[in-house]
């Protein structure tokens, strides 16, 4: 039986060092360390593109951990008021004002390397997971110019999805955005290998009930969810990121038929 309640549970942190920004991402995120002792990669609630990306993130995150794919650990993580008093950087120090309170962060995966899609073998059905995966939640950034991927202990991890969902920047026609296909799956840097999105599509849609994507909008801290003057209230911001994700769960045929068809374009 399908019991949502116990599936998933966010540690929370507080962050106790700043070791040091990561100038690669737009949105300054930073290699910091928590009072549980590990390193983490912290994700600001108060940088550019605001808590939308820290939700896309959770929401990514969390589905592909529920489908099996290798995500390292999320945890929410707070900022202290008096954290940033003693950063000489003024940017980084606006960053961390703006930043006090619930944020979210990724378990460091120290000694992780770049995934490049030129070398090696790449297995289909992984692939075609994570092409799946990328269309479902419209991952716009998994492409070979920044793949977003690590390999770790010999395998492949997933990091980054920031900037998926991006239909939540504006909430403009959400709802009909659910049934589209996803035309930037063309880039996709693993698309060439993904031969088996008919199977995936069917496992997958096994896996992503309603009760399980419930438990993981449900996970979204208040604190994040601003859309001021589109929603009555928080609940009704967080049934409408469900109500996206299956409505576009119904119609995954339309986004497994776009990524087959350009996948056969580009072979």
């Amino acid at each position: 039986m399908d019991n949502p309640e116990n599936l998933l549970i966010l540690r929370t942190v507080q962050v106790t060092r700043y070791v040091s920004p990561l100038r690669e991402g737009g949105s300054l995120p930073a290699l910091v360390e928590a009072d549980d002792g590990f390193l983490y990669v912290l994700k600001f609630y108060g940088a550019g593109q605001g808590p939308n990306a820290l939700i896309a993130e959770l929401i990514g995150g969390e589905v592909a951990r529920l489908l099996g794919l290798k995500i390292p650990e999320l945890v929410f993580a707070t900022l202290d008021e008096a954290f940033g008093r003693t950063e000489p950087d003024e940017e980084i120090q606006d960053l961390l004002k703006a930043s006090v309170g619930l944020n979210l962060a990724l378990h460091y995966l120290q000694g992780a390397i770049t995934f490049d899609a030129t070398v090696g073998d790449i297995d289909p059905l992984l692939a075609s997971k994570i092409v799946w995966l990328d269309c479902f939640l419209t991952n716009m950034d998994r492409t070979c110019r920044n793949t977003n991927m690590l390999v770790w202990h010999k395998e492949l991890w997933l990091i980054d999805h920031g900037a998926a969902l991006y239909f939540h920047h504006s909430w403009d026609n959400w709802e009909s955005q659910a049934e589209r296909p996803f035309i930037l799956i063309k880039d996709h840097a693993l698309l060439p290998w993904a031969n088996r999105l008919e199977e995936v599509d069917v496992l997958f849609k096994a896996i992503l009930t309603q009760g399980r994507l419930k438990t993981i909008v449900d996970l979204i801290p208040d604190q994040w969810l601003r859309a001021e003057g589109v929603f009555s209230d928080t609940d009704a911001h967080r049934a409408a990121y469900l109500k996206f994700l299956t409505s576009r769960l119904e119609h995954s045929t339309i986004f497994v038929n776009e990524a087959n068809h350009a996948r056969e374009i580009s072979v």
